[in-house]
């Protein structure tokens, strides 16, 4: 896709000075540096300098380039630390050269030793086949600095360019610089705490901007924290070009134009009559709406490969049609052909991982455009066309709960168009998603610590989308194998009797839950204690997540989707006992917020006649859980563990 978002050359062209008035061209390091060690300091590493150059300018023959250069030098304090950066890897590719490359080392003596050439070494990745090339350093002991930087010159990539500055140690001394023809003018936005780029006014030839920081604090990593979209980090990106009077030039108008042309062009006659043939095997014309996309979904999804490589054939309905694999890009213009062949509407979105990088809807930059799904506004639905694991109803789900840009198809008369709008991806609520365990428990009567138990849990949404759509696929020996390995959740001392699904058929998912029923026997959930029973039911319901937190959260704790947990524990107590600590079963931990249910934990018991009745359900109704509340959530957390702890004192009657 980077095509459609490179802005044509010829906008540019406007010579300002050859590439020998570059500031990267008479860069260099100190020869003899005097950076100040840190003294009494039990870190693991500091950056002691960094800086970064981003050069955009024209050659003197009019070719527009841009020139990277990267200068670190980095303490480091631990021998883990210095095994992590043993080696330093350096630009390699088709579309790039590398300039100048220097590495050395000081040691707390201030020593230095220069790496020479035989220190840049070249190696190949065995798996993808591709070469890299890497400082290899030696000599490093605890308390040295190694020092490296090199100037990569490449095509330019200006429309939009995540730049992450803070990592998980302290640095001191950062510079970063944008530097481009006078005519060319960019954007700068700073993210979480980082101060805002500010344009050099003193720069007469070209363009400069800069941010400058003496200090800058590690961030650590938390427990389930979307750590990359956290950091201290910036975007730039081209905006205007005065020379042609041209502005917003990353303008996502343009975006959604150039998708529009590329997806939506008219298939040839074969092609078209070969999606008339899959549509009319796929789906019926009695079909209501949703049946009739999920049915498309599920056989791509079962039927076709989806390819790494970018072979143009690949990206050619006919040749997709016909051999069954696509490129990514082929896949979406295989959705897009069928659903326009149904008339179904539908639009494209294009969005970011919230994991990495949260979509901005208020900063129109391309680095936000990195994952495709489609929306179907008459059902408030999406699917990927490209996750090949997802199925209709539930896409990726750290794609929602986020922004992305809404490409909708126009028509003016027969004049047909795009437009593209930001909007926000409602994540799936709680109750498309849920883990339903129905236990039916019994003692043997010739010898209590045994239990027969009857075990039903079902799964729907993306619980089950891991193996649901693949029951077919799942048969013999690794089904009996999947089925027994659930059972022993609970324990791994269980002996199992009989197994058995509902629903297993996967063209049911997204409809129907799928259903495992177990019926087993243990004696891993009773004790005997003198004339007593001691009866771990909280284990029925198998190991809980217990979180820890020593320090203040710093972070979000985000999930990757809501969900819901319904636990039915029916118990037929031994004739002539009776439980004398019930009341430990009544649990109610939740939090609210403006009159909406977040997360929960709540259980209580029914007793009648001799059957004990337990309802222990779980909900969690957001993802994302800033620092402020994140006690709350540990608290529901830590109250499931704690049900998992509960026992049972059945005790004589009389």
């Amino acid at each position: 896709m980077k095509n459609l978002y490179f802005l044509a050359l010829v906008f540019l062209s406007y010579s300002i000075h050859g590439q020998d008035d570059l500031f990267v061209s008479s860069y260099n390091w100190d020869k003899t540096p005097e950076y100040k060690l840190p003294v009494n300091n039990e870190e693991p590493m500091m950056a002691l300098k960094e800086k970064y150059v981003t050069e955009f300018a024209y050659s003197n023959d009019n070719a527009f380039t841009e020139h990277y250069l990267e200068h670190k030098a980095l303490w480091l304090n631990s021998n883990d630390k210095i095994e992590a950066y043993n080696k330093i890897y350096l630009p390699y590719s088709a579309n790039s050269v590398l300039l100048v490359s220097k590495a050395r080392v000081i040691t707390k003596d201030s020593k230095i030793i220069e790496l020479d050439e035989s220190k840049i070494l070249t190696a190949q990745d065995e798996e993808t086949g591709k070469h890299y090339k890497y400082f290899a350093f030696e000599g490093v002991e605890k308390g040295s600095v190694i020092e490296y930087f090199y100037i990569e010159k490449k095509n330019p990539s200006y429309s939009g360019i995540a730049f992450r500055l803070q990592s998980d140690f302290d640095k001191k001394n950062i510079d970063f610089d944008v530097y481009s023809p006078s005519n060319l003018v960019f954007q700068f936005k700073s993210y979480n705490g980082l101060p805002e780029v500010v344009q050099d006014t003193l720069s007469k030839d070209r363009l400069h901007w800069n941010l400058n920081l003496k200090n800058l604090e590690g961030l650590q990593k938390e427990e389930q924290a979307p750590y990359a979209a956290s950091r201290g980090y910036l975007i730039y990106k081209l905006d205007k070009n005065l020379k042609t009077n041209k502005s917003d030039l990353s303008s996502y108008g343009k975006v959604a134009q150039n998708i529009y042309n590329y997806y939506y062009t008219e298939p040839s006659k074969k092609a078209n009559s070969l999606i008339q043939q899959f549509a009319t095997s796929s789906a019926k014309n009695n079909d209501d709406l949703e049946t009739q996309i999920r049915s498309i979904d599920n056989k791509i999804k079962s039927g076709f490969i989806l390819s790494e490589f970018g072979d143009e054939n690949l990206t050619n309905l006919e040749e997709i049609l016909e051999k069954k694999v696509a490129s990514s890009s082929g896949m979406i213009k295989l959705y897009v052909a069928l659903l326009r062949h149904l008339q179904i509407t539908h639009e494209i979105v294009i969005t970011s991982d919230r994991q990495v990088l949260k979509f901005d809807k208020d900063f129109e930059a391309h680095n936000f455009l990195k994952d495709f799904l489609i929306y179907f506004p008459d059902l408030k639905t999406y699917l990927s066309p490209t996750d090949m694991q997802s199925r209709y109803g539930y896409p990726p789900a750290f794609l929602t709960d986020n922004y992305g840009l809404f490409i909708k198809e126009v028509s003016v008369g027969s004049f047909k168009s795009a437009i593209g709008k930001v909007k926000y991806i409602e994540p799936l609520s709680a109750d498309k998603t849920i883990d339903k365990m129905v236990l039916d428990v019994q003692f043997d009567q010739e010898d209590l610590t045994y239990n027969l138990i009857k075990l039903q849990r079902s799964f729907s949404g993306y619980y089950a989308m891991p193996f649901h759509p693949y029951m077919d696929q799942i048969i013999g020996d690794n089904r009996n194998e999947m089925m027994e390995g659930l059972a022993k959740t609970m324990n791994e001392n269980i002996e199992v009797k009989k197994m058995e699904l509902v629903n297993e058929n996967p063209d049911l998912f997204g409809i129907k839950p799928i259903q495992f029923i177990v019926d087993l026997k243990s004696d891993a959930f009773v004790e005997k204690a003198g004339r007593k029973y001691l009866f771990k039911l909280g284990e029925l319901i198998g190991p809980q997540i217990e979180m820890y937190q020593d320090k203040k959260r710093v972070l979000p704790l985000e999930n990757e989707h809501t969900r819901s947990y319904y636990r039915t524990l029916n118990i037929t107590l031994p004739k002539g006992y009776r439980v004398v600590n019930l009341d430990e079963l009544n649990i109610e931990n939740k939090y609210d917020e403006n009159g909406e249910e977040l997360f929960s934990f709540i259980s209580f018991y029914e007793l009648k006649d001799n059957v004990l009745s337990i309802t222990a359900d779980e909900h969690y109704r957001t993802n994302i859980v800033v620092p402020s509340i994140f006690e709350e959530f540990r608290k529901v957390i830590n109250t499931a563990a704690d049900f998992n702890k509960i026992t049972l004192i059945l005790e004589p009657e009389g």
